[in-house]
């Protein structure tokens, strides 16, 4: 299959990556000469514009930082025509950037006016997840078009979750990923805590692990150095998911829970605690990071 594939960041890299190690033709477009290379070293093409890359493309997915990315690229900024205007009648745009609910029907209504389906499908798994292939899916859209993403999906991700109607995947993303903040600052706090009182943070984490407070982050993605491997934390908090996309999707979390008088009083505070993490100069760092605010100076 042609595929079209726009946003080659640590997580959209892999994915392409993995498409065309499943012997699809994909063509990729980044603003970043190193991540094309990264692409093209695998196989891919590279395209010097998104409207190249679409040429032809019997697929185009997307995985951008955020709202006005995704907007302005579908839609167009300032009047200027957007990538919808260049993508042919009949192709599937799935769209695994992590925006806002509402952003994603706004550009899936002006691409069923152009005769294109449009899927919001955000991922979750991080960068390790992207590298392996077992992304967790969390799909909007309809049921045929969800159908014919399945196969490319299956070739990045092991969960593929029908959330509703386009958005839905959004609505889901950002539930999942209020939890995992809250997750990681609870996590962060109680390793600080035991390292304070003189623990050995690996021997505390396998304790926590194999207990009542098991969670994600202390599976696969321990906030201390040292304590795993391949961890972000373990390479200088680096090559991970970055603080200010965290507080990005908090603040779409708190948006969403304005919008429908929902309680959250959790979800503020973690983000909270994030835009102070940010503002004390860590918002590249990943964000488990975050650790840093209770360690003991």
């Amino acid at each position: 299959m042609q595929i079209a594939f726009i946003g080659l960041g640590n997580m959209g890299a892999p994915m392409a990556i993995n498409l065309v190690k499943a012997g699809h033709s994909v063509k990729a477009f980044d603003l970043s000469a190193p991540a094309l290379a990264k692409v093209q070293a695998e196989g891919g093409q590279a395209a010097a514009s998104a409207e190249e890359a679409v040429k032809g493309a019997e697929v185009v997915i997307s995985m951008l930082p955020a709202s006005q990315h995704v907007e302005g690229l579908y839609l167009g900024r300032d009047g200027a025509g957007g990538l919808l205007a260049h993508i042919a009648k009949g192709v599937l745009v799935i769209d695994s950037s992590t925006i806002a609910a509402a952003t994603s029907q706004k550009v899936a209504k002006a691409a069923e006016a152009a005769g294109i389906a449009f899927i919001d499908a955000p991922v979750s798994g991080g960068t390790g997840g992207a590298i392996a292939g077992t992304l967790t899916f969390m799909v909007g859209g309809a049921d045929a078009d969800l159908e014919r993403a399945r196969p490319l999906l299956e070739k990045m991700g092991k969960n593929i979750f029908h959330a509703g109607a386009v958005g839905a995947g959004q609505t889901a993303k950002i539930c999942n990923n209020m939890l995992l903040g809250i997750l990681m600052i609870g996590t962060s706090e109680a390793i600080a805590l035991g390292v304070a009182n003189g623990l050995d943070p690996k021997v505390l984490s396998e304790i926590m692990r194999r207990s009542s407070g098991g969670n994600w982050a202390l599976e696969v993605y321990n906030p201390y150095p040292g304590v795993q491997e391949n961890s972000a934390a373990t390479r200088g908090y680096t090559g991970g998911f970055g603080t200010d996309l965290m507080l990005k999707d908090l603040g779409l979390a708190q948006e969403s829970a304005m919008a429908v008088r929902a309680s959250t009083p959790l979800g503020g505070m973690a983000r909270a605690l994030y835009a102070a993490h940010s503002l004390a100069g860590h918002g590249p760092e990943d964000f488990s990071s975050v650790i840093k605010m209770m360690q003991k100076k």
